[in-house]
């Protein structure tokens, strides 16, 4: 039988399938070899332990229990969510061509969003306004073509891309658990997400989330879509991680092009000097992906560039050094990784904390070189009027601020 072709797992096979991918140092490859040489999650697991001992001279691994799985699946129900695995045909199915694709999703709200193509919005999480608004523009206009909107509840521009398109469908990919999602400040968004789009999450429920698992959640939003484009993104950002997932998993990127003055826009440049498509408007997404589109060869962006600190975003074992990796027949599909039971680390490498309350510092971190709607600024910021424009005078005093027509404004950029 075919990846796709079972309906669902029996509540035994299910269990398997967890107790296996929570097991200390299992990830994609680990899993696709194991049940296929021993015929499936069961069998693997029987054979485990004997086989980590011989290959690992004596080291042995933590393997999950039976308890510790049973008590995942009652916390997930009492959230609301459930689990789907690459063996049935709810699996998402552009996430299952990617070759590391995770075994068992968690999933919480309208899992049919995830049958439809998807197109990943990601970008900087201290945007200016102008990024902010042409985020919401393109995510609003994309869903009008049916596209639905992936992104991974970050702030700033996934942020506003899961907003514009709570009506129309949109998926959030978390980093931690269903039950840990980040930041804690979007738990209403996530709320009204898990109402009429999807939560998704390849981590234990309760799984708070780390530095690495940041890139491996890119890779499950890039693999979730036909196409990824970047509004804003600073060099080094991690925006760019999904972008290279999205080119190494053979779909388009575009990039959103930005004033050479603004560090917002230095990584999307670069995108585009290296290949990416150029989107200037929602259309220019459309129209080619409606042509079919697949996006440039080969790789962009060096993935050694983006692992926290040196290390691999995978700890999978060798269980085979002696044979290539196997066909992934019968049922299991293209496989996750990640290691719950992972040797202790030091638990944190987050996103930047909260936005700074100070009026002039928000107004500040939403202006750049392109003019901005003063409007636009006080819809983005939260703040009131009043506040907006106390803002403005402080920087217009200080030689700081540029106004054009039409009620807009920007930076002034001093050479350097």
């Amino acid at each position: 039988m075919t990846a796709a072709g079972q309906q669902r797992l029996t509540d035994a096979q299910l269990v398997d399938w967890l107790r296996l991918i929570r097991s200390e140092n299992i990830g994609p490859r680990t899993f696709r070899e194991l049940v296929n040489r021993f015929g499936g999650a069961s069998a693997a697991l029987e054979a485990l332990p004997e086989l980590t001992r011989k290959t690992l001279r004596g080291r042995t691994i933590k393997i999950a229990t039976l308890d510790e799985v049973l008590r995942e699946i009652d916390a997930a129900t009492k959230l609301g969510a459930r689990f789907v695995t690459t063996a049935e045909q709810d699996y998402p199915p552009l996430l299952r061509q990617i070759h590391d694709a995770p075994p068992v999703l968690s999933v919480r709200g309208a899992l049919d969003a995830s049958q439809r193509d998807g197109v990943a919005l990601v970008g900087s999480r201290n945007a200016s306004a102008v990024g902010l608004a042409f985020a919401e523009r393109l995510a609003r206009t994309l869903a009008r073509a049916e596209y639905v909107i992936v992104s991974g509840l970050a702030r700033g521009i996934d942020a506003v891309a899961h907003r514009a398109t709570l009506d129309t469908g949109t998926i959030a990919v978390l980093a931690g658990g269903q039950a840990r999602p980040y930041p804690s400040e979007h738990e209403r968004l996530v709320a009204e997400i898990a109402e009429r789009g999807l939560i998704v999450s390849e981590m234990p429920i309760d799984w708070e989330p780390r530095g690495r698992d940041f890139p491996r959640r890119n890779r499950i939003i890039s693999g979730l879509s036909r196409a990824t484009v970047v509004v804003e993104a600073a060099r080094r950002s991690g925006s760019l991680i999904t972008a290279r997932f999205a080119n190494e998993q053979g779909r388009e990127v575009f990039a959103v092009p930005g004033s050479p003055l603004d560090p917002r826009a230095e990584g999307t440049n670069d995108l585009l000097r290296q290949g990416a498509t150029l989107c200037a408007r929602p259309e220019d997404v459309i129209d080619a992906l409606a042509a079919g589109a697949t996006g440039p060869a080969g790789g962009f962006l060096d993935s050694d560039d983006f692992i926290p600190d040196g290390e691999p975003l995978y700890d999978e074992l060798d269980l085979f050094p002696d044979q290539s990796a196997f066909a992934f027949e019968e049922s299991a599909g293209p496989s996750v990784d990640f290691a719950p039971v992972a040797p202790a680390e030091p638990p944190v490498a987050r996103e930047p904390g909260p936005p700074p309350v100070d009026a002039r510092a928000h107004i500040l971190s939403l202006l750049g070189p392109a003019p901005a709607p003063i409007d636009e600024l006080i819809r983005m910021s939260g703040l009131t009027a009043r506040e907006v424009q106390g803002a403005l005078l402080e920087l217009d005093l200080d030689g700081r601020l540029e106004r054009h027509g039409a009620s807009a404004v920007s930076l002034v950029y001093a050479p350097e």
